[in-house]
Protein backbone atom coordinates (compact mmCIF):
# COMPACT_ATOMS: atom_id res chain seq x y z
CA UNK A 1 0.00 0.00 0.00
CA UNK A 2 0.98 3.41 -0.71
CA UNK A 3 2.27 5.52 2.27
CA UNK A 4 0.86 8.56 3.51
CA UNK A 5 2.68 11.50 4.21
CA UNK A 6 2.22 14.90 5.25
CA UNK A 7 5.11 17.39 5.26
CA UNK A 8 4.37 21.03 6.23
CA UNK A 9 6.42 23.78 4.49
CA UNK A 10 5.67 21.63 1.52
CA UNK A 11 5.98 24.03 -1.17
CA UNK A 12 9.83 25.11 -1.02
CA UNK A 13 13.26 24.02 0.24
CA UNK A 14 13.84 20.77 1.70
CA UNK A 15 9.60 20.44 2.20
CA UNK A 16 9.34 21.09 -1.90
CA UNK A 17 12.04 18.29 -2.29
CA UNK A 18 11.28 15.75 0.31
CA UNK A 19 7.36 16.10 -1.80
CA UNK A 20 9.29 15.48 -4.94
CA UNK A 21 11.32 12.70 -4.22
CA UNK A 22 8.06 10.95 -2.18
CA UNK A 23 5.71 11.67 -5.37
CA UNK A 24 8.24 10.22 -7.46
CA UNK A 25 8.18 7.04 -5.77
CA UNK A 26 4.39 6.61 -5.89
CA UNK A 27 3.55 7.97 -2.19
CA UNK A 28 0.57 9.88 -1.33
CA UNK A 29 1.56 13.23 -0.46
CA UNK A 30 -0.02 16.23 1.21
CA UNK A 31 1.76 18.98 0.93
CA UNK A 32 0.64 21.69 3.87
CA UNK A 33 1.63 25.36 3.63
CA UNK A 34 0.09 29.19 3.81
CA UNK A 35 0.13 30.37 0.42
CA UNK A 36 -2.83 28.83 -1.71
CA UNK A 37 -0.72 30.55 -5.15
CA UNK A 38 2.40 28.10 -3.76
CA UNK A 39 0.06 25.08 -3.37
CA UNK A 40 -1.63 24.95 -6.04
CA UNK A 41 1.83 25.25 -8.23
CA UNK A 42 3.01 22.63 -5.64
CA UNK A 43 0.58 20.67 -6.90
CA UNK A 44 0.07 21.00 -10.75
CA UNK A 45 3.99 20.51 -10.92
CA UNK A 46 4.25 17.56 -8.50
CA UNK A 47 0.87 15.97 -8.64
CA UNK A 48 0.82 15.55 -4.93
CA UNK A 49 -2.54 16.59 -2.86
CA UNK A 50 -2.54 20.08 -1.15
CA UNK A 51 -3.81 21.40 2.19
CA UNK A 52 -3.62 24.84 3.41
CA UNK A 53 -2.81 25.71 6.78
CA UNK A 54 -1.15 27.79 9.36
CA UNK A 55 0.60 25.49 11.41
CA UNK A 56 1.09 27.76 14.04
CA UNK A 57 -2.64 27.04 15.12
CA UNK A 58 -4.31 24.28 16.31
CA UNK A 59 -7.42 25.09 15.01
CA UNK A 60 -5.63 24.05 11.44
CA UNK A 61 -3.65 21.13 12.52
CA UNK A 62 -7.57 20.16 13.75
CA UNK A 63 -8.71 20.47 10.00
CA UNK A 64 -5.72 18.97 8.64
CA UNK A 65 -6.50 15.68 10.73
CA UNK A 66 -10.45 15.89 9.81
CA UNK A 67 -9.26 15.74 6.02
CA UNK A 68 -6.46 13.05 6.18
CA UNK A 69 -8.65 10.97 8.51
CA UNK A 70 -11.59 11.31 6.12
CA UNK A 71 -9.83 10.82 2.84
CA UNK A 72 -6.77 8.87 3.82
CA UNK A 73 -8.17 6.77 6.79
CA UNK A 74 -4.18 7.21 7.82
CA UNK A 75 -0.80 8.60 8.12
CA UNK A 76 1.81 7.16 7.47
CA UNK A 77 4.97 9.98 8.43
CA UNK A 78 4.35 13.43 9.61
CA UNK A 79 7.18 15.93 8.23
CA UNK A 80 7.45 18.81 10.48
CA UNK A 81 9.45 20.81 8.33
CA UNK A 82 7.85 24.12 8.31
CA UNK A 83 9.71 26.71 9.99
CA UNK A 84 12.00 29.79 9.60
CA UNK A 85 14.35 32.80 10.77
CA UNK A 86 11.52 35.50 11.13
CA UNK A 87 14.39 37.84 11.56
CA UNK A 88 18.14 37.49 12.23
CA UNK A 89 19.56 40.01 14.57
CA UNK A 90 21.27 40.78 17.53
CA UNK A 91 19.03 39.31 20.17
CA UNK A 92 18.21 42.69 21.98
CA UNK A 93 17.25 44.25 18.65
CA UNK A 94 14.89 41.72 18.05
CA UNK A 95 11.36 42.71 19.08
CA UNK A 96 9.01 41.09 21.67
CA UNK A 97 6.88 39.92 18.42
CA UNK A 98 9.93 38.56 16.47
CA UNK A 99 10.76 36.43 19.65
CA UNK A 100 6.96 35.62 19.90
CA UNK A 101 6.55 34.13 16.30
CA UNK A 102 9.98 32.59 15.99
CA UNK A 103 8.99 30.51 19.01
CA UNK A 104 5.68 29.54 17.71
CA UNK A 105 6.84 29.07 13.72
CA UNK A 106 9.88 26.86 15.18
CA UNK A 107 8.71 25.10 18.15
CA UNK A 108 5.27 25.58 19.12
CA UNK A 109 4.04 24.08 15.46
CA UNK A 110 5.47 20.51 15.76
CA UNK A 111 4.27 19.79 19.05
CA UNK A 112 1.05 21.02 17.67
CA UNK A 113 1.60 18.75 14.42
CA UNK A 114 2.95 15.44 17.12
CA UNK A 115 -0.53 16.16 19.96
CA UNK A 116 -2.52 16.04 16.39
CA UNK A 117 -1.70 12.70 14.73
CA UNK A 118 0.46 11.03 17.54
CA UNK A 119 -2.83 9.30 18.44
CA UNK A 120 -3.56 8.32 14.82
CA UNK A 121 -0.04 6.55 14.49
CA UNK A 122 -0.80 4.83 18.12
CA UNK A 123 -4.48 3.52 16.53
CA UNK A 124 -2.84 2.35 13.67
CA UNK A 125 0.25 0.28 15.67
CA UNK A 126 2.50 1.97 13.58
CA UNK A 127 4.02 5.32 11.98
CA UNK A 128 6.81 8.15 11.83
CA UNK A 129 7.38 11.80 12.70
CA UNK A 130 10.50 13.06 11.26
CA UNK A 131 10.90 16.78 12.39
CA UNK A 132 13.50 18.83 11.27
CA UNK A 133 15.71 21.21 13.56
CA UNK A 134 18.74 23.34 12.72
CA UNK A 135 22.94 23.12 13.65
CA UNK A 136 21.93 26.14 15.14
CA UNK A 137 20.39 23.70 17.89
CA UNK A 138 23.63 22.62 18.27
CA UNK A 139 25.91 25.09 17.60
CA UNK A 140 26.15 29.00 18.15
CA UNK A 141 26.34 31.90 15.88
CA UNK A 142 25.63 35.49 16.59
CA UNK A 143 21.73 36.66 15.38
CA UNK A 144 20.30 33.17 16.11
CA UNK A 145 19.91 33.22 19.57
CA UNK A 146 15.65 33.06 20.08
CA UNK A 147 15.81 30.64 16.61
CA UNK A 148 18.61 28.04 18.19
CA UNK A 149 16.68 28.29 21.41
CA UNK A 150 13.81 27.33 19.67
CA UNK A 151 15.23 24.75 17.40
CA UNK A 152 17.24 23.34 20.61
CA UNK A 153 13.54 22.33 21.50
CA UNK A 154 12.66 20.65 18.74
CA UNK A 155 15.22 18.81 19.08
CA UNK A 156 14.91 17.63 22.93
CA UNK A 157 11.29 17.72 22.06
CA UNK A 158 11.48 15.06 19.70
CA UNK A 159 13.94 13.08 21.88
CA UNK A 160 11.32 13.13 24.84
CA UNK A 161 8.62 11.48 22.36
CA UNK A 162 10.65 9.09 21.00
CA UNK A 163 10.56 7.90 24.26
CA UNK A 164 7.66 8.06 24.81
CA UNK A 165 6.09 6.69 21.64
CA UNK A 166 8.53 4.11 20.82
CA UNK A 167 6.74 1.38 22.88
CA UNK A 168 3.26 2.43 21.26
CA UNK A 169 5.18 1.55 17.92
CA UNK A 170 5.77 4.72 16.59
CA UNK A 171 9.23 5.91 15.73
CA UNK A 172 10.52 9.28 16.12
CA UNK A 173 13.05 11.33 14.52
CA UNK A 174 15.12 14.66 14.59
CA UNK A 175 16.81 15.37 11.53
CA UNK A 176 19.72 18.17 11.90
CA UNK A 177 20.30 20.31 8.59
CA UNK A 178 23.22 22.63 8.18
CA UNK A 179 23.45 25.48 5.88
CA UNK A 180 21.32 24.71 2.81
CA UNK A 181 20.62 26.06 -0.18
CA UNK A 182 17.17 27.06 0.52
CA UNK A 183 14.97 30.36 0.69
CA UNK A 184 16.08 30.57 4.37
CA UNK A 185 18.40 33.26 4.56
CA UNK A 186 16.53 35.91 2.02
CA UNK A 187 13.03 35.54 3.70
CA UNK A 188 14.86 36.31 7.02
CA UNK A 189 16.43 39.53 5.41
CA UNK A 190 19.90 38.72 4.41
CA UNK A 191 21.18 37.23 1.01
CA UNK A 192 21.39 34.14 -1.02
CA UNK A 193 23.25 31.02 0.87
CA UNK A 194 25.01 29.52 -2.35
CA UNK A 195 26.12 26.65 -0.29
CA UNK A 196 26.79 23.12 -1.35
CA UNK A 197 23.94 21.17 0.17
CA UNK A 198 21.54 21.32 -1.91
CA UNK A 199 17.61 20.49 -0.63
CA UNK A 200 17.03 17.50 -3.02
CA UNK A 201 20.43 16.35 -1.16
CA UNK A 202 19.02 16.90 2.00
CA UNK A 203 15.69 15.53 1.45
CA UNK A 204 16.92 12.02 0.47
CA UNK A 205 18.55 11.99 4.36
CA UNK A 206 14.93 12.20 4.92
CA UNK A 207 13.80 9.60 2.83
CA UNK A 208 16.36 7.38 3.79
CA UNK A 209 15.29 7.97 7.19
CA UNK A 210 11.49 7.04 6.75
CA UNK A 211 12.48 3.97 4.71
CA UNK A 212 14.75 2.08 7.34
CA UNK A 213 13.15 -1.11 8.56
CA UNK A 214 10.31 0.07 10.55
CA UNK A 215 11.62 -1.95 14.27
CA UNK A 216 15.07 0.68 13.11
CA UNK A 217 14.77 4.58 14.36
CA UNK A 218 17.30 7.40 13.97
CA UNK A 219 17.21 8.88 17.08
CA UNK A 220 18.64 12.12 15.41
CA UNK A 221 21.22 13.04 12.40
CA UNK A 222 22.75 16.22 11.48
CA UNK A 223 23.28 16.50 7.79
CA UNK A 224 26.10 18.52 6.72
CA UNK A 225 28.03 19.90 3.19
CA UNK A 226 31.19 19.41 3.60
CA UNK A 227 31.91 23.26 2.11
CA UNK A 228 30.51 24.06 5.72
CA UNK A 229 33.87 23.94 7.90
CA UNK A 230 32.86 24.36 11.66
CA UNK A 231 35.68 24.59 14.37
CA UNK A 232 35.65 23.07 16.92
CA UNK A 233 33.21 20.63 15.83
Amino acid sequence: MDKVIIITGGTRGYGYAAAEKFAAAGERVIAVARTAEALEKTKEALGVDIFAADVTKEEDWAALYDYVSEKYGRVDLLLNNAGGAIVMAPFLEQTSAQVFDSVNLNLLSVIWGCKTFAPMMIGQKGGTIINIASVCATHAWPTYSVYAAAKAGVLNFSKSLYVELGPLGVRVSCLIPAAGDTPFCVNAGGGPNPVMMKAQDFAQAIVDVFNLPSHIVVENMTVWGIDQEVVPL
